[in-house]
């Protein structure tokens, strides 16, 4: 196998065109191979093999600097840098992240990367460091067609352009985000294609690039022509390449949607390993605003490049026709777009997990809540239990968020009280609403739940004791619900509140609390530090009663396992009763 005797890139610089291809072959079997039994990013991957292989066959990493957009396409990078382990063995397969790492390999990953749309103004400041110090490396940055629609990849192009030294910037053009590409860019990106990159018409030359076009994407010997040519290059370059998602494997290119990101697999037959999906929270809103739809032409579902994060597939974005509106990937304009929707008198909704709202703190506090416009955000994924690779870190939406003036942030325990809030929140025209959408384990009530939140800040007592109360936010309800049984054997009837609000205090309640009760405790499903349990913490500063707040201490956690981290942080039931227990002795 030579997968595994290559150790470097330097170790494919002598090999022969039919052992290149047989590498390609390898690289390819690694990917599905991982995919199918650990789950990851499957057709962008596949798609970038036999680029991957020419760059490393041309280029000298790691003095040529290589920087990945977005990182789904960084899986051959990998095993060609000497972690093909991560890829062939499974017992090995948790040694290696799906995203850039310089922890994993500082020489040849140079940024950590998990976010879209960065590579090129990432590599800008690696073309200027260069330039400044004297250096002559290639700066290569890799970046997908979907990910140009991101204003920082604008950003990084404009930049790349004025420095006008060597920057060679491999434009990886599958036809293809996560779902279709949007926006004006890619009428031109088409041309391009169409024309073999004759037209007139140039995106790239407009800015200010050299540019050659690439037909043949996934031809290794084509593609190291293409990159020996602008090796070593004195000017900006544009390397527009052809490819095809899910290159190799059929299901992967007869349904590049589905997988451009993939659960366990049988290789075989391309059925999923795994059972039905459990029942999800995001999936049960996504179906509310499609029966919505129908009877209120106004009200309109905004998505940035994940639409079926809340259950929007092909299927449903055509029967919804202009009710539903992906702006690709370019979540800031989705927020602008979503003040201007409702200062005209839309109801726009915009869905997206809140690892990617963090690129949206000054359109959410300028173009909307500065505002004052009626728009609503759902928050997806924010819990310890979304996603844990760290650049996809999904709980300090709460920090973030909850001190924008002007914003209303909700935080629902069930899926009914999740719909009541979404209904109240698009028709209603006073205040912009986000809503943190429930993780993990989905729960159900049948408990009327109000069709009006406009009393801002009222929280919700469920059950009143004595002398502990606990509240207990959004996701973790229930937990405080699991900790009030505990509390309650050891002779203490805990008062248990639901706040709803995250963004402000009942000073009313905490005031009445204070008559009977020693401690008040907060449980948030996220970050701590920042967190909504410090706002009741300071609330109660001056007075003599003890608070604790329980969430997760401020860290970059790497893929971690959810039940290590919350007995890292004493989460778990056990571990709050006991805290509170020994801070009333």
């Amino acid at each position: 196998m030579l997968l595994e005797k290559i150790q470097s890139p330097a170790d494919i610089k002598q090999l022969s065109a039919q052992q290149l291809e047989s590498l390609a072959s390898e690289i390819r079997h690694g990917i599905l191979l991982r995919d199918s039994l650990h789950g990851g990013h499957v057709g962008p991957n596949l798609g970038f093999v036999e680029a991957t292989i020419a760059m490393h066959y041309v280029f000298d990493a790691p003095t040529d600097k290589f920087v990945f957009d977005v990182s789904h396409q960084i899986y051959p990078h990998k095993m060609l840098t000497g972690r093909a382990f991560g890829f062939i063995d499974p017992t090995r397969f948790d040694e290696v992240s799906g995203y850039s790492s310089p922890q994993e390999s500082p020489a040849y990953d140079n940024f950590e990367i998990g976010h879209t749309s960065t590579s090129i103004a990432l590599a800008t400041g690696l073309q200027k460091g260069r330039d400044i110090l004297g250096g002559k490396e290639n700066i290569v940055v890799v970046i997908g067609d979907g990910s140009l629609s991101g204003g920082e990849a604008f950003e990084g192009l404009d930049m790349a352009a004025e420095l006008g030294t060597n920057i060679i910037i491999v434009v990886n053009d599958n036809e293809m985000s996560i779902a279709e590409n949007h926006g004006g860019l890619y009428r031109n990106l088409a041309l391009l294609r169409e024309t073999k990159g004759q037209a007139e018409c140039n995106f790239f030359r407009a800015f200010g690039f050299d540019y050659h076009y690439v037909e043949q994407g996934n031809d290794i010997e084509t593609l190291i022509a293409a990159f020996r040519e602008v090796k070593d290059t004195p000017r900006p370059t544009i390397l527009h390449v052809h490819t095809e998602k899910g290159h190799g494997y059929q299901p992967a290119v007869d349904h590049k949607e589905a997988w451009h990101w993939n659960m366990p697999f049988d290789i075989q037959t391309g059925q999923s390993t795994v059972g039905p999906f459990p029942e999800s929270a995001a999936q049960a809103l996504g179906n509310n605003p499609r029966e919505e739809m129908k009877r209120d032409p106004k009200w309109v579902c905004i998505s940035a490049a994940v639409p079926a994060s809340v259950g929007f597939g092909p299927a449903e974005r055509e029967a919804a026709g202009a009710q539903h509106q992906d702006v690709g990937i370019a979540e800031e304009e989705a927020v602008a777009m979503a003040s201007g929707m409702a200062k005209r008198g839309a109801h726009p909704v915009f869905s997206t997990y809140a690892t990617f709202i963090q690129r949206t703190y000054d359109q959410i506090a300028q173009d909307l809540c500065v505002n004052g416009n009626p728009a609503v955000i759902n928050v997806i994924g924010a819990s310890v239990f979304g996603m844990n690779d760290f650049t996809h870190i999904c709980f300090f939406d709460i920090p973030m968020l909850s001190h924008i003036p002007n914003l209303v942030y909700l935080a629902p325990t069930t899926v009914e009280e999740m719909i009541a809030m979404e209904d109240w929140a698009i028709h209603q025209d006073q205040y912009s609403v986000a809503i943190r959408v429930p993780e993990g384990e989905v729960h159900h009530s049948d408990e009327p739940y109000p069709t009006d939140y406009s009393d801002i800040d009222r929280y919700h007592v469920a059950h009143r004791g004595s002398r502990v109360a606990l509240v207990a936010l959004g996701n973790f309800f229930d937990k405080g619900r699991r900790v009030a049984r505990l509390l309650a054997k050891e002779g203490i009837d805990a008062t248990l509140v639901n706040p709803r609000f995250i963004t402000g205090t009942d000073d009313d309640l905490l005031r009445s609390l204070q008559a009977d009760h020693e401690l008040v405790a907060t449980l948030e499903d996220g970050s701590v530090d920042g967190g909504f349990g410090e706002r009741i913490a300071r609330f109660y500063g001056p007075t003599e009663m003890k608070t604790l707040c329980f969430g997760v201490r401020k860290a970059l956690y790497d893929r971690y396992d959810v039940q290590q981290l919350l007995r890292d942080n004493g989460l778990t039931d056990e571990q709050v009763a006991e805290s509170i227990l020994t801070t009333l002795k």
